[in-house]
């Protein structure tokens, strides 16, 4: 492998020229407003049912309900998607999100039990697209392998962003309007995005009814289910990591340390994934994989170690710093291993494993963090980060892909 050869003045110039190809920008914009309300509805779901019903608990109970049908549907929808076409199901899916998520700001605001809460939130997650998956598809068809990395970094520095602004955005709203407005806010993000994006024909990726014959699910590919449990991991990793941060922060009576040591974090992702994305690495991508996972178990080892608020100042942004080259090159990996025309399938798929290993990261470190210290939530985080590793490794014939993916980037 080796380093970036783009002098520092021009780092950016890779991004740039991607950004020059035809409809390359407005695709990125549009794309990013409809995915801003990943980082935003389950905090504006938090904060609209905790003001009506004066619970978090039942806050927390109306938000995972959402999270959770979201994350059981949008591999379907993403199927549907490759069959159909990305601009039939994103168009159908806003209308039905739009009325689902109206019927649920009106539960909230008539303060509606608990149960019917619930049974609203189902709707909007149900129809809740995984847009970055969509996203990560149609680059796939806007440019050549020698720029594919390069997009992919870029989606996954918006989704760092993203990250960042949404729930200050979420927050903001609900405090300077109404409590509910932030998923209204989500609701016309998704709606405005989803609209621009499938309008965007040139990324669009051809449909199975219109190549014909019948094609396989992405799931049932070895390599595809390789890369969804090694995101299932890497998940575990950042949940796990996640909890810690907070642990600490409270560890040393301080809240707001925490939120800080969350930033730093995703502060360390965002330049690591700008960086890793104008660098060129000679060796396949799927041998890259092992590396970067590597680097991420390693990453959580010094959070185990230190009682310094500096120190783990520091040791928050290399933690950061390792997470989006992990995320990259398991995108990179997908896109040379998933059957042609099933691409949105299956980076919904990793997108829904992702997140069933952030929640079971949180809640295994929450509990190993009550019970014990957030050094033990560190520890039992690193173990996702060796699962990827070890499995990664072991799994290199299945993650063997088709040939341009072997490329290096240029």
């Amino acid at each position: 492998m080796s380093g970036s050869t783009t002098e520092p003045r021009r780092v950016f110039g890779p991004y740039l020229r991607l950004l020059r190809n035809p409809g390359a920008t407005p695709l990125a914009l549009w794309g990013a407003v409809g995915r801003l309300p990943i980082a935003m509805r389950p905090l504006g779901c938090l904060l609209a049912v905790s003001a009506s019903t004066g619970s978090l608990g039942d806050a927390g109970t109306v938000a995972a309900a959402m999270l959770i049908s979201q994350g059981l549907t949008s591999p379907v929808l993403g199927r549907l998607a490759d069959r159909y076409s990305q601009r039939r199901i994103l168009l159908t899916a806003c209308v039905a999100h739009a009325v689902g998520m109206a019927v649920l700001v009106t539960a909230i605001l008539l303060e509606a039990p608990l149960w019917l809460l619930v049974l609203a939130a189902v709707a909007p997650g149900c129809s809740s697209v995984s847009f970055s998956s969509f996203m990560r598809a149609r680059w796939t068809v806007m440019v050549d392998q020698g720029t594919l990395r390069t997009a992919f970094a870029m989606e996954s520095v918006l989704d760092d962003t993203i990250f960042l602004v949404g729930p200050l955005l979420a927050t903001g709203i609900a405090a300077a309007l109404h409590p509910a407005a932030g998923l209204v806010t989500c609701a016309v993000f998704t709606t405005t995005g989803s609209v621009f994006v499938a309008l965007h024909r040139r990324s669009e990726p051809a449909a199975e009814a219109a190549g014909g014959g019948r094609r396989q699910w992405a799931i049932a590919v070895p390599g595809v289910w390789v890369m969804m449990i090694v995101y299932g991991a890497l998940g575990f990793q950042f949940g796990a990591v996640d909890v810690m941060l907070v642990a600490f922060g409270q560890e040393h009576d301080s809240n707001g340390l925490g939120g800080a040591l969350l930033a730093l974090e995703a502060a360390g992702s965002l330049i690591a994934g700008a960086a890793f994305g104008v660098m060129e690495w000679r060796m396949p991508q799927r041998r890259l994989l092992p590396l970067t996972a590597g680097v991420l178990t390693l990453s959580a080892v010094p959070l185990a170690l230190t009682d310094s608020s500096y120190a783990m100042a520091v040791f928050a942004v290399l933690a950061g710093v390792a997470i989006s080259p992990a995320l990259i090159t398991g995108s990179t990996v997908l896109e040379s291993v998933a059957p042609k025309g099933t691409l949105s399938e299956a980076f919904s798929w990793l997108t829904s494993m992702g997140a069933l290993g952030i929640a079971s990261g949180t809640a295994v470190g929450g509990h190993l963090a009550d019970v014990d210290s957030s050094a033990r939530a560190a520890e039992i985080a690193a173990v996702g980060g060796l699962v990827a590793l070890v499995l990664s490794l072991l799994a290199q014939s299945a993650l063997r892909g088709k040939a341009p993916a072997e490329l290096p980037s240029t």
